[in-house]
């Protein structure tokens, strides 16, 4: 037998992504023989998905959603601040969903445990395989980003966003889109962290609203916020006030 060789570097073996995912099937354009049928089943697979979200989120209430990084630490100070927020909003009454993977995530969904309140995960389909973490209690994984993000909006009573990327900055724009053109109402965008999430909000009115691509109101909807029972003040006297618009609409009392 060949004698074993020694102190050679260990072989780094990358992950293999997996087969085309979903949505990039979706967004590219497939030959024009194959585009009818193909597509026209896509579409069906889309309104399935749908339907299972509603589904499955369809008795939950109230409840919020919290964003941030997957890339959040245990020993960071926001993924204990997000423990301790989802914790508040939980004994207030609330459930918490989150995209169900780690970091700011999980933390979230453990305090939603820790909490007593019941802990959703809307996980969602990547090149590379995203776990659900330990402390969800009801998931379900999307393969669309656009089916999962308008769950968010619609279960939601809130959007609480921890420092994160991309994921996280869209899922604001996207809201305060959708709280702009008046698509949904007394929905608060709270920003977990000013040393983080200052700067944007500065540029928002130094440069945005000065420049009159939009007004006052869009930079109102933001609170910037640097403790977990500021969170849970805010969503609850949100939340308190939309029930009393309804009670008067309805005739209640």
């Amino acid at each position: 037998m060949a004698e074993e060789k020694k102190n050679e570097p260990a072989v780094h073996i990358p992950p293999q992504p997996r087969e085309l995912l979903e949505d990039r099937k979706l967004l590219d354009r497939p030959p024009r023989e194959e585009m009818l049928q193909s597509e026209t089943w896509r579409v069906l697979r889309i309104q399935s998905e749908f339907v299972t979200g509603f589904q499955h989120l369809a008795d939950v209430y109230p409840a919020v959603s919290i964003f941030g990084s997957a890339r959040t630490k245990l020993t960071d100070r926001y993924y204990h601040a997000a423990v301790k927020t989802a914790e508040l909003l939980g004994q207030a009454g609330f459930a918490i969903i989150t995209g169900g993977g780690p970091g700011i995530m999980e933390a979230a969904n453990k305090g939603a445990r820790q909490g007593g309140a019941l802990s959703i995960g809307c996980n969602i389909e990547l090149p590379f395989e995203q776990f659900l973490n330990a402390y969800v209690d009801k998931a379900m994984t999307f393969r669309y980003f656009f089916v999962r993000k308008l769950m968010f909006v619609k279960y939601s009573e809130a959007f609480i966003t921890f420092p994160g990327g991309f994921g996280t900055l869209d899922e604001i724009f996207g809201v305060l889109v959708l709280i702009q053109t008046k698509k949904i109402s007394d929905f608060p965008v709270i920003l977990f962290g000013s040393e983080y999430w200052g700067g944007m909000v500065d540029w928002l009115r130094r440069m945005v609203l000065t420049a009159n691509n939009i007004v006052e109101e869009d930079v109102t909807n933001i609170h910037v916020v640097d403790e977990p029972a500021e969170v849970r003040d805010i969503v609850v006297a949100f939340h308190e006030k939309a029930l009393s618009r309804n009670h008067a609409k309805n005739g209640l009392r």
